[in-house]
């Protein structure tokens, strides 16, 4: 985003670059404000110096990484509608759908919406190298399948606001869910979700994977540290009752 301001053109070499999506987002991104960058493959960047910013309007489009948490929610405890999403977004979690659809859950894709509700799950496998943000959703949906669910791509979550393939093992064991870790995979057995207090590690989307872990427990869930939401999402919960799904049986603090 600075180096075409530069005076000179610059070149930037990446090493086994992760997230691509994100990347290719950002470069579709400055060119809609007239920014020109070439690239080989993802791997070298040419950047030419001297270039202007152009500005206007721009529509900002909605969060898959967030819409992804009440999709779940969606397939698990009832019937939910989300709006604001791009269809053809670049964005990584955008996969969700493919997920949704591989386990079985009812999908809509509407004019200007999304209809998601309950259905009879059944296990699943997923790369989410690049969509690491996904984990923590697809985690829980797991723990609602029937059978054992199996997500690649662990190696991107130990420097996330929590080490989070620990805090996701931790917290779904706590509520009876079968987790293992084995190289770069989790594995993840359907089952049962027992309530329990649940301490997020101060990361948002474990807080938010309790919420929605909450929608099919068959009692009381108690987060803690429950404001941690704020940092993506201050209004989660407010939009989860709103939604009317069943977390009745979520409890903050």
């Amino acid at each position: 985003m600075a180096l075409p301001m530069a005076q000179q053109d610059s070149t930037i070499q990446v090493i086994r670059l992760k997230s691509k999506p994100y990347i290719e987002m950002t470069l579709q991104l400055l060119a809609d404000f007239g920014i020109e960058i070439q690239h080989q493959n993802l791997e070298k960047f040419i950047i030419k110096g001297k270039q202007k910013y152009i500005s206007r309007e721009y529509p900002v489009e909605g969060d898959w990484s967030n819409a992804a948490f009440i999709m779940v929610a969606g397939a698990i405890g009832g019937q939910i509608e989300v709006s604001g999403l791009k269809i053809d977004s670049r964005q990584a979690d955008k996969e969700i759908l493919s997920v949704l659809t591989k386990v079985g859950a009812n999908l809509q894709l509407l004019e200007n919406s999304i209809l998601v509700s309950k259905n009879k799950l059944n296990a699943f496998h997923f790369d989410a190298t690049d969509s690491p943000d996904l984990f923590p959703p697809l985690a829980v949906l797991a723990a609602n399948c029937q059978g054992i669910s199996v997500i690649t791509g662990v190696d991107r979550l130990v420097h996330k606001e929590s080490n989070r393939a620990f805090s996701i093992q931790r917290s779904l064991e706590s509520m009876g869910i079968k987790v293992q870790l084995q190289g770069n995979e989790m594995m993840i057995e359907g089952g049962r979700i027992h309530g329990n207090t649940i301490e997020p590690f101060n990361d948002h989307r474990i807080a938010m994977m309790a919420v929605v872990a909450a929608v099919s427990s068959d009692k009381e869930i108690t987060l803690t540290d429950a404001e941690c939401v704020n940092k993506s999402y201050p209004d989660f919960y407010l939009t989860m009752k709103a939604a009317g799904l069943a977390i009745d049986q979520l409890h903050t603090l």
